[in-house]
């Protein structure tokens, strides 16, 4: 009699979870507390998977060996509860796949930057002619391409929901780009757990295996002198120390791993700003350790077109420009923004608060910022926060109503940024969506 395997959550990574373990000969069941979108019910009902929507039926869930958990549903689910009192273990995707395949995996964490860099490293490596997945956060997921199109590596963008639940899988190569606060209502309004998920990227590597990260984080700076990391040590930087294997020296980009020597001017970089350069050089280092041509590594650096909703350039209206940055979920992610624009700026701020803490950006939106724009639902923790400290502020239920106040407030010469902070929950979809409706209302200026 076959396994029986439980999938919470029916969307990318849900769905890919229930097919490769249908693939692999478990009794599976996929249940979700909201509506199943049609490409993947569609997907479940082609393969004989049984499925149901608009809840939980606990009788068909509390029989599984297994429960494979969506990243987005917290621990705290109500579904949860019984499933953690019977003592069923409780799996993430990425764990899933792990088991089925003994291709590369390049893993890539952050509070900022992620996506930039996991969709920069996949650029290079497929220039240069690898077989290579792009999967986790981002691409289709890493399920599903085990079970229907394998890749010799994948580049997995790691949130840290999905490393939560994470035991046994194995990064050849984990990047750990940054940790600021974000995702603090998850983990208890506490710094050290949301940087306990973080850290477990690391978890099962060996002296084979590579850790790259910003050799400058406070946060991971800390860990580092209480952990012990069995993988071989990468660290970047933007200035020089004899330690770091990856670092900026008269304006040339200098990498150095056991497969030679990389250099690059830094004003070929496409991606511009401080912390593109880390991303930039998290994606050469990836790259050297993989053996990939200097040549290779330069031209992708060089010609990547960058990330949609990451400080987009949308339009110039009248001497204003408008970037679109609305995939800045949390403070830190917009603190890069801030910084890396040198005009005076209308800032759109506002969304569901994660815990946020502004302090972090208020010295530059009191230097920098001209007017305050708050689109969300609640404002009210904006307001406490910044009232008195921006002269112009003002109030949005609607992206339509942030663009024009916005497009009143701008002078010649502005930025008109949207940078929220925030997640998206209260007004949109996600930031995708609030990201494509500003440019539209832009558009329609």
């Amino acid at each position: 009699m076959s396994k029986r395997m439980v999938i919470l959550g029916a969307g990318e990574s849900g769905t890919g979870a229930a097919i490769l373990a249908k693939a692999r000969g478990w009794d599976v069941f996929v249940s979700d507390s909201a509506v199943v979108r049609p490409p993947y019910r569609d997907m479940l009902t082609q393969r004989g998977i049984e499925w149901e929507e608009n809840g939980h039926t606990e009788a068909l869930i509390l029989n599984a060996d297994e429960v494979v958990k969506s990243p987005g549903i917290p621990d705290r689910a109500h579904v949860m509860q019984p499933i953690a009192e019977r003592g069923i273990p409780v799996i993430s995707e990425i764990e899933l796949a792990g088991r089925y395949t003994d291709a590369k995996m390049i893993c890539i964490t952050g509070s900022n930057g992620k996506t930039t860099t996991t969709m920069l490293t996949h650029h290079i490596l497929s220039q240069a002619g690898l077989d290579t997945g792009l999967a986790g956060n981002v691409g289709y997921s890493l399920a599903l391409q085990v079970a229907e199109t394998p890749h010799d590596c994948y580049v997995i963008e790691l949130s840290s929901f999905q490393l939560d639940n994470m035991y046994s899988f194995r990064a050849d190569i984990a990047v750990l780009l940054n940790i600021t606060p974000d995702h603090l209502n998850r983990y208890g309004y506490n710094l050290q757990n949301y940087t306990d998920a973080k850290f477990r990227i690391l978890q099962n590597q060996t002296e084979r295996d590579a850790f790259i990260f910003w050799n400058d984080d406070p946060v991971i700076a800390r860990e580092l002198s209480r952990r012990r990391p069995q993988a071989t040590l990468y660290p970047f930087s933007d200035r020089y120390h004899p330690s770091l294997k990856a670092y900026v020296s008269d304006e040339k980009i200098i990498i150095e791993t056991f497969n030679g020597t990389f250099d690059m001017e830094r004003n070929s970089l496409s991606l511009k700003g401080t912390h593109n350069l880390y991303n930039s050089m998290a994606a050469g280092v990836t790259a050297r350790l993989l053996d990939i041509r200097n040549e290779d590594i330069r031209a992708s650096l060089s010609d990547f077109a960058g990330v949609e909703h990451r400080l987009e350039t949308v339009a110039r209206i009248r001497g204003v420009d408008y970037i679109n940055d609305s995939k800045a979920t949390n403070v830190n992610s917009c603190w890069y923004a801030l910084q890396s624009i040198p005009t005076k700026l209308v800032l759109i701020l506002g969304g569901t608060d994660k815990g946020n803490d502004y302090s972090e950006i208020e010295a530059l939106v009191v230097k920098k910022v001209r007017a305050l724009i708050f689109l969300g639902a609640d404002n009210t923790k904006l307001h406490d926060f910044f009232d008195g400290k921006v002269a112009l502020i003002a109030d949005a239920r609607s992206m339509e109503e942030a663009v024009d106040a916005a497009y009143r407030l701008a002078q010649k010469g502005d930025t008109v940024l949207l940078s929220p902070c925030c997640a998206s929950f209260d007004l949109f979809k996600n930031y995708e969506d609030r990201g494509n409706q500003f440019k539209t209302c832009v558009r329609n200026l």
